[in-house]
């Protein structure tokens, strides 16, 4: 099983083919949010490069958010666009998913934490057992302020924060929760396509794909323009 997988919810640009759970190529770039004129060469070059044409790919997969209202809409619409010149299925991954799978094998909670602007952050729980190397969600995905996201956080294992609102609020972080808190190294915080199409892997696996016609984005509050626009 081929797996064409981006992420484009954020500042990185990313690409990755994973074949059969394993990764056989992935590009990034995190220079400027120009997604739309990055993707589709930085994907043309990526199966190039391990011999393979789009033809190839069995599933097609994305970052679907919370993140950049902008690069979702470019990434969806990639994903979309291909897998129906194709006919083939996709498979949505939350953006929040994709990251706590950057940590896998970390024993405790991971705590993936977006900047949503205004100390608030678009964030979810995980935990993770480093025996299997999986994780499981153990709460909702929710936009909240910073502070009220740590005074809502279990205290009986140590937290992992990854995500673009580590460096915003590390500092805070460990004067909050000491010891509970675990940040690791700065080149896992930001969003790998390879991490969304392990995801892509498990799902597909389970048989949860669909149809290109399907794949929507996962938003956890209106976009700026729409909260202008209501006064929000």
């Amino acid at each position: 099983m081929r797996i064409l997988a981006i992420d484009s919810s954020g500042s990185v640009a990313s690409a990755a083919v994973i074949e059969d759970g394993i990764i056989i190529g992935e590009y990034s770039i995190n220079n400027k949010l120009t997604h739309s004129q990055k993707l589709m060469p930085m994907i043309d070059q990526l199966l190039k490069s391990i011999d393979l044409k789009p033809i190839d790919i069995d599933i097609f997969s994305c970052a679907i958010g919370p993140g950049s209202f902008t690069g979702l809409r470019i990434g969806i619409s990639i994903v979309k666009g291909m897998a129906q010149a194709l006919d083939k299925q996709v498979v949505g991954v939350p953006t929040l998913d994709g990251l706590a799978w950057n940590l896998s094998g970390f024993s405790g909670y991971i705590c993936p934490i977006i900047d949503a602007r205004n100390d608030n952050v678009y964030t979810a729980l995980y935990v993770s057992e480093p025996s299997d190397a999986g994780i499981s969600k153990a709460s909702e995905y929710m936009a909240v302020h910073i502070n009220e996201l740590i005074e809502s956080l279990p205290k009986d294992k140590q937290i992992a924060f990854v995500g673009d609102a580590v460096s915003k609020f590390s500092e805070l972080l460990k004067e909050k929760l000491s010891s509970m808190c675990y940040i690791p190294s700065s080149h896992l915080h930001l969003q790998k396509a390879s991490s969304v199409g392990y995801a892509s892997y498990l799902l597909a696996s389970a048989d949860k794909t669909s149809s290109a016609y399907s794949l929507t984005p996962l938003y956890l509050r209106a976009s700026q323009a729409e909260r202008m626009l209501t006064g929000n």
